[in-house]
């Protein structure tokens, strides 16, 4: 008896030292996993550092490629196309005019009624669409057909309040958000597609005829008055409401900027100074690059894995399409080397993209004490049950990290806009003078977090008196409107339309925000 009273202590003994190895191996992997997390959050966040001493430079650095690119059309990673509006709308606009806004996986359809000198927009509506993922990818009759057959249905619903005068025909602006070679104000080439379209019997032809094909076919009487670039349109719609906007910023799921420049500072351009002395530049800033930027390993596997690699660095660091991306990439890199998410590594969490920005922005906004909104969204999205509370911190941080720097980036570009025109300091002749620059985009629109830090980084890097004289205002709708003005002030309906057949036209790329 003794003998089985010994024999079972030390079986018990043993289990219980076993258990407790067990436990202590488990929480000694529990804690070399937690500082793994912790490390590669720290690494991160140290390599998306931006000290206000690197924005200088990278605002420093766009102004040199803003000069290379206005000085010819190979000597910059910015474009710097010539849009061909010479004359922003006036505000004696008056009619009935349309605009077709295509940039992302949705478009917009609008009628805008103006009411002359000092009417103003007396009437507006719009239609958003979506774009089956199919026709991003099928044809171009498929795709054109599908937006004419929309736009006639968005006409046949039109209101007493939207008046055509007798015996003239609709006239619509497209503001078409992709690079295209443009030779007038009202024809362009598509060069290549973005934003996840892919349609290749598109590419080489004019988007116009393609549209205006479509909409001849669906019966549709509506002739297409102005193509421009949807950072053109909002810069047209910005000053049409305010004469002191200067610049136009998109940041949703691409971006870009366009701004007026004098034209006597334009060397690539060729032909008679147009009559105003100015032209909008369409920058296609997105395409932007310099060492100073704060690239990490996550932003070098995404651009390695995009179908336009090596190029869009900039938008690749601060818009709406890649944000949520870049934290997918290192929340993988963390469930790979840490085991943030357990053992297993949640399966979707492999899927491209399905961490979008506006989800990003929900956690980063979750003000709650126990970060509900990123578990439920971890839950939503990636199916991960449960997560502790400073796990949840952990994916909150990440989130502020990708967001600030990419906030703080944008704003060094607008100074760059803002130091090129003069208005970066302030002389005795400027003490009155306001800049304001037409704000655009869902990423600027509903993100608050980027939208505040993005304004204060523009006060740190301009100082308190020359950002007193600076304003930034959402233009909402801006680029869509803005394309229906310019239909209007280049309407074939004005006795006194000048048009542009007296300058020689120097074919320009339109394009990609």
């Amino acid at each position: 008896m003794g003998k089985v009273v010994i024999v079972a202590t030390v079986l018990g003994a043993a289990v219980v030292c076993a258990v407790g190895g067990l436990i202590v191996s488990r929480r000694m992997k529990n804690g070399a996993n937690w500082r793994r997390t912790m490390e590669i959050l720290r690494d991160f966040e140290e390599k998306c550092g931006t000290p206000i001493e690197k924005l200088k430079q990278v605002a420093d650095a766009m102004v040199m490629e803003m000069h290379a690119g206005l000085a010819s059309d190979d000597g910059s990673s910015i474009k710097m196309l010539i849009s061909y509006v010479d004359n922003l709308p006036t505000g004696d606009e008056d009619g009935l005019f349309y605009a077709l806004d295509l940039g992302g996986t949705n478009f917009r359809v609008l009628r805008v009624q103006l009411g002359g000198k000092d009417g103003g927009i007396k009437h507006q509506e719009f239609a958003e669409v979506p774009i089956p993922v199919e026709l991003m990818i099928g044809t171009s009759d498929d795709l054109f057909g599908y937006i004419a057959s929309e736009v006639a249905k968005f006409i046949a619903q039109e209101g007493p309040e939207f008046q055509l005068p007798s015996g003239r025909e609709r006239e619509l602006g497209f503001t078409f958000s992709f690079p295209v070679m443009q030779t007038s104000i009202d024809s362009g080439t598509l060069i290549t597609w973005a934003k996840g379209f892919s349609i290749d019997d598109t590419v080489g032809k004019d988007v116009v005829e393609e549209l205006a094909k479509a909409l001849k076919k669906q019966g549709v009487d509506m002739h297409v008055t102005a193509l421009v670039n949807d950072t053109v349109g909002t810069l047209a719609g910005g000053q049409f409401s305010n004469k002191d906007v200067i610049a136009a910023v998109i940041l949703g799921t691409g971006t870009n900027a366009a701004y007026v420049e004098r034209a006597e500072a334009i060397p690539k351009w060729r032909g008679p100074l147009p009559k105003s002395g100015e032209m909008v530049i369409n920058m296609e800033w997105g395409n932007f690059q310099t060492s100073n930027l704060p690239l990490t390993e996550y932003d070098y596997a995404l651009d390695y894995h995009s179908p336009n690699s090596g190029e869009q660095i900039y938008e690749k660091m601060i818009s709406g399409m890649y944000l949520g991306e870049i934290v997918r990439r290192v929340l993988c890199r963390m469930a790979e080397e840490a085991s943030f998410f357990g053992d297993t590594i949640p399966p979707k969490l492999h899927i491209p993209f399905i961490l979008r920005t506006p989800d990003m922005s929900a956690m980063h906004h979750d003000s709650s004490p126990d970060l509900e909104i990123v578990g439920s969204t971890m839950k939503d999205i990636l199916e991960i049950p449960m997560l502790s509370l400073k796990k949840r911190k952990v994916i909150y941080d990440l989130c502020k990290i990708v967001a600030t720097r990419g906030a703080r980036l944008a704003a060094a570009g607008i100074s760059g806009i803002l130091k090129i025109v003069g208005r970066d300091t302030l002389s005795s002749n400027d003490e009155k003078r306001k800049s304001v620059i037409a704000m655009d985009g869902g990423l600027y629109e509903h993100y608050e977090e980027f939208r505040k830090c993005l304004e204060h980084t523009l006060k740190e890097l301009l100082g308190d008196k020359v950002w007193e004289r600076i304003s930034i205002e959402h233009a909402n709708d801006g680029s869509g409107i803005g394309a229906a003005l310019l239909a209007a002030s280049h309407s074939r309906y004005l006795e006194d339309n000048e048009t542009q057949e007296d300058i020689v036209v120097v074919p320009a790329m339109l394009s990609d925000d």
